[in-house]
Formats: C-alpha cells, sequence, structure tokens
C-alpha cells in the first residue's frame, strides 16, 4: 500500500511518499492523508511541520523538556475495547459525539477530530467563559481530570491559543501529571490508554494539542 502525505506550509506543498507506514505522524501535523488503495482521505490538518519534518528526520526521537512524564507504549496495548477496557462515556461534556470520541479515543493513534471543531461542533464557547475560572477536563473514559485550565493566563488567552491552532492547547502547568503520560514519539495519552492527542513544542515550551472529545468526560468517582 502506498502512502502519500500532502503538508501545507506557508510556502508550498511537500508531498511525501512512503509504503507502509514506517513513521508515527502526530495527528496535528499532517494537512491530507490519502491511502492510494482505495483513494479514502482522512483528516484534513495543517499544524506543527516544523515538529514533522524534525520527527520524520530523526525517526520520531523527540526528546521532550520537563515536566514531561515519558510513558510507556505498554500503556497502548489491546484492552477490552480498543486501546481501553471500556468505551467512551455515554453523555460527553459540551455535546461531543460519542462516536467520533470513541474512535479517536480508543481504536486509533494517529488521526484527530476536524480542526476547529472544539469551537465549532462542540458547545465549550457557549457553555464556559471567564467565569468558569479553571476548568476541568476529564478523561473520557474514566473520567479522570486530565488537564485543567487555563492556569497562569486568562480565559481569553487559553481561547486564542487554542483557535490559532485548531484545537484545544495546554501547557505545562495545566497537565495532571498523575494521569497523562507522552509517548517517545509525542503523542499524549492517559495512563488508561485514551490517546489525547500530541506533544508540540514551541518556542514557548511544551503544547500539548488535545481533541476535545477526549477530554469531555465527567467525574465518576469523587477525586
Amino acid at each position: 500500500m502506498k502512502l502519500k502525505l500532502e503538508i501545507l506550509t506557508g510556502l508550498a506543498t511537500i508531498v511525501v511518499h512512503a509504503s507502509g507506514f514506517p513513521f508515527d505522524f502526530p495527528h496535528a501535523l499532517i494537512k491530507k492523508v490519502t491511502l492510494n488503495s482505495n483513494g479514502r482521505t482522512g483528516s484534513k490538518l495543517n499544524m506543527g511541520i516544523g515538529d514533522f519534518l524534525s520527527n520524520l528526520i530523526g525517526g520520531g526521537g523527540t526528546k521532550f523538556s520537563p515536566p514531561v512524564v515519558i510513558g510507556e507504549e505498554s500503556l497502548m496495548s489491546k484492552k477490552a475495547h480498543g486501546t481501553s477496557a471500556t468505551p467512551v462515556q455515554a453523555n460527553l461534556r459540551w455535546g461531543c459525539d460519542f462516536e467520533t470520541a470513541d474512535r479517536i479515543c480508543n481504536f486509533n493513534r494517529h488521526y484527530a477530530e476536524f480542526a476547529g471543531y472544539w469551537d465549532k461542533k462542540s458547545t465549550f464557547l457557549k457553555d464556559e467563559s471567564d467565569a468558569s475560572g479553571e476548568i476541568k477536563f476529564h478523561d473520557s473514559n474514566s473520567g479522570k481530570v486530565l488537564f485543567e485550565a487555563p492556569k497562569d493566563r486568562s480565559f481569553e488567552s487559553f481561547v486564542k491559543e487554542s483557535k490559532m491552532h485548531g484545537w484545544p492547547s495546554f501547557r505545562d502547568n495545566e497537565v495532571n501529571w498523575d494521569y497523562v503520560r507522552v509517548l517517545p514519539n509525542g503523542e499524549t495519552i492517559s495512563i488508561d490508554g485514551t490517546h489525547l492527542g500530541h506533544n508540540l513544542p514551541d518556542g514557548k515550551g511544551n503544547r500539548y494539542c488535545i481533541n476535545i472529545v477526549s477530554v469531555a468526560g465527567s467525574p465518576i468517582s469523587a477525586e
């Protein structure tokens, strides 16, 4: 099977051809994925071209600065329901779609909700505001708190950065490292096997580009 990747930069479109799938391509780096065997097109994404090329050349061996907690690949091993023990919760917050969430969280390592889903499809911006304070983002499978934001910045700043990148974007101090791990290729996951997104560092440090459908759960028990 041939894989064709079209990656949009500010100047030109770079096309990479590969046999099979030899690299882990973070979901937020790929503009268009076309599988030549059937012409199917996957998520249209266009973020992080510099990180993508760096990982491609270096074989995905990015080293992340503290306080990142590196996880083992075994956390994403096959379980009762994909990479998780259970499906996502039935009534996800912010109107997130169950099927989309379950597919991305539990049966996926590379793809994402479409860019802008969090502010166009979900009700996040209708339901939340500066008055919400520090918002807790729960694992859509387990209900554990994975992120809490905004911290040390305004709600407006959090929304502005997230809109710029297309997905909710968290910083180091907004991550709950009791339950979040980053794999060596940047894939960001929960300890329960939920695919969350990717760590795509920029000039300000680590930036966790996360699917809203992966963190739209509710607490199952008191934490």
